[in-house]
């Protein structure tokens, strides 16, 4: 019941801050957009985060920590984002600032209608279904903001988005692309484990393409690149989108590509130690076991994510000679660590 009232009070707080609320972060030093750390006195975490540009030109990959989201105390809000196309690190930038906002938002006014409805006393049993709500309809209003939008094209362009909100014990993921979330949990025999918390959202996946092929989009790998499925239109060989979930790329939304997030949770315990969300060009290079690893191996939890990145970057250079390393962009973030 406490940290109910302890949400809706901070949820209040946040509301009555209005548009002075970027600038009131940014001045707290709440909110990283680069790479660095941020500790989470109220949430006992440490984000650690990396962002390393490849060999294609300017880096697409970006991301955001938010510590004390939404006012409140226990609460941290994670994302990457790795954009695509001509515009795309635009597009990226775009979503990092508007899906933090857009979903606390949402978030609130959902949390004040089910409170006067139900009462306290019932919002605890519906916390996971008003975030996840929440979720699905700040990604669509963002969605519909760029397709809007005068300053941005991504009619060709878009991005790619996973994050993560953070209460307590309760994490919340949300994934749209085909980024990936890891968590590291110790076994009951001591080991650390590797648990994958998001599915990577390729076109070939069963349910993606069923979708992708009911709206006449077609799917399928250039003869160059085997086991790389892309998305087409129908009667050209465009796109060629190598995910099936994204924001932007509204040349393909007509044909079965979405922008609706995967939402689901994950009870925190005692056993588990961190979470990793990173870009494809971590993915690509570095298996989930491998990721853990390196990232519990770390001395300094601090250069975690460096180390991740920088891993990966020499994973790219020893197993895909020849190929131009992609952008490569990490977050870290440990449980049960109390600010220094």
């Amino acid at each position: 019941m406490r940290q109910i009232s302890s949400m809706l009070q901070g949820l209040a707080r946040s509301m009555s801050l209005g548009k002075e609320r970027k600038q009131a972060e940014e001045a707290q030093g709440t909110v990283l957009r680069s790479s660095g750390t941020l500790w989470g006195e109220g949430s006992e975490t440490l984000a650690a985060a990396c962002s390393r540009r490849g060999e294609k030109g300017t880096n697409q990959d970006t991301s955001i920590v938010w510590e004390g989201y939404g006012c409140q105390d226990d609460t941290i809000f994670c994302g990457v984002f790795d954009g695509h196309g001509q515009w795309g690190h635009y597009v990226a930038k775009a979503v990092r600032e508007s899906l933090p906002q857009r979903l606390l938002c949402r978030w609130q006014e959902a949390v004040a209608l089910a409170s006067l409805i139900d009462g306290e006393k019932s919002l605890g049993d519906c916390q996971f279904d008003l975030l996840r709500q929440s979720y699905l309809a700040a990604a669509a209003a963002v969605d519909d903001e760029l397709r809007r939008s005068r300053r941005l094209d991504a009619v060709n362009s878009g991005c790619t988005a996973l994050s993560i909100v953070k209460q307590g014990d309760l994490m919340v993921v949300a994934n749209v692309g085909d980024s990936r979330a890891v968590l590291a949990t110790t076994s009951d025999d001591g080991d650390v484990t590797a648990v994958q918390l998001t599915v990577d959202f390729k076109p070939d996946l069963p349910q993606e393409k069923a979708r992708i092929t009911q709206c006449e989009g077609r799917v399928h790998c250039l003869d160059d690149e085997p086991g790389v499925h892309r998305v087409w239109v129908p009667h050209r060989e465009a796109p060629g989108l190598a995910m099936s979930r994204a924001f932007g790329d509204y040349c393909v939304k007509d044909y079965g590509v979405i922008s609706a997030p995967e939402v689901t949770q994950r009870r925190i315990t005692a056993q588990d130690q961190f979470v990793i969300l990173a870009t494809d060009g971590v993915w690509d290079v570095l298996s989930n076991e491998e990721a853990v690893r390196i990232v519990a191996a770390t001395p300094d939890r601090e250069k975690a994510a460096k180390r991740l990145v920088e891993c990966a970057v020499r994973g790219w250079r020893r197993k895909r000679r020849g190929v131009a390393v992609d952008d490569c962009s990490a977050v870290c973030l440990f449980f049960h660590t109390p600010a220094p």
